[in-house]
């Protein structure tokens, strides 16, 4: 029986920001609304007290994580566990693997779908954990590319969902402290929102 005490559906929720770099920004399918996602996730996750883990990719070559979502990763402080730079094509390294608790409800923004994000996505759920890709948060370079890597990763055991979802999920209660603080997000988001559905989304899940 659920208590009657407000308290949050996930325990321990974690994001992930997986190399949204400058180099990327000319060639990836809607790059502008993967940024808007990430920007809305970055806010709520400081609200929330969520902690970050934020990779790039080959950073002297590709550039480092975009100049619109610096200034929320800064503002996150502490919360920002990990900050690495990779040649992998996953997330899952040491300094992020060694710092997640066990069993978190991990949320997954970035690109590529297809690749960085794919294999992020099952190198977690091989781990324990449970995976939740937000469809207006990922893109690739190729659109087509997307629905195939998301339909892939929802047979894998992946959470297909989008943004707003997963926030209120993580919540669960309108009673937690949070909750207001959410909904301004949200608010101030709103138009973000919208047209990162409108374009990444469709009918992709």
């Amino acid at each position: 029986m659920a208590s009657l005490n407000p308290e949050r559906r996930f325990k321990r929720p974690a994001v992930f920001v997986c190399d949204i770099q400058e180099k990327f920004r000319p060639t990836i399918y809607e790059f502008d609304k993967v940024i808007l996602t990430t920007r809305k996730l970055l806010l709520a996750a400081k609200a929330l007290k969520i902690p970050i883990y934020v990779t790039t990719q080959n950073r002297p070559r590709l550039g480092d994580t975009v100049a619109e979502l610096r200034p929320l990763l800064d503002a996150a402080g502490d919360l920002v566990r990990a900050d690495v730079d990779k040649t992998r094509f996953s997330m899952w390294l040491d300094p992020i693997a060694s710092g997640i608790a066990p069993q978190s409800e991990v949320v997954i923004v970035g690109i590529e779908s297809h690749i960085c994000v794919t294999q992020t996505a099952l190198d977690l759920l091989a781990a324990g954990h449970r995976v939740y890709i937000l469809a207006d948060g990922v893109s690739s370079s190729n659109r087509e590319e997307v629905s195939v890597a998301l339909d892939r990763l929802r047979q894998a055991g992946a959470v297909v969902t989008t943004s707003e979802s997963w926030i209120y999920e993580c919540m669960g209660d309108a009673k937690i402290p949070e909750f207001k603080e959410i909904v301004g997000v949200v608010k101030e988001t709103m138009g973000d929102t919208r047209a990162a559905l409108k374009s990444l989304v469709g009918s992709k899940i």
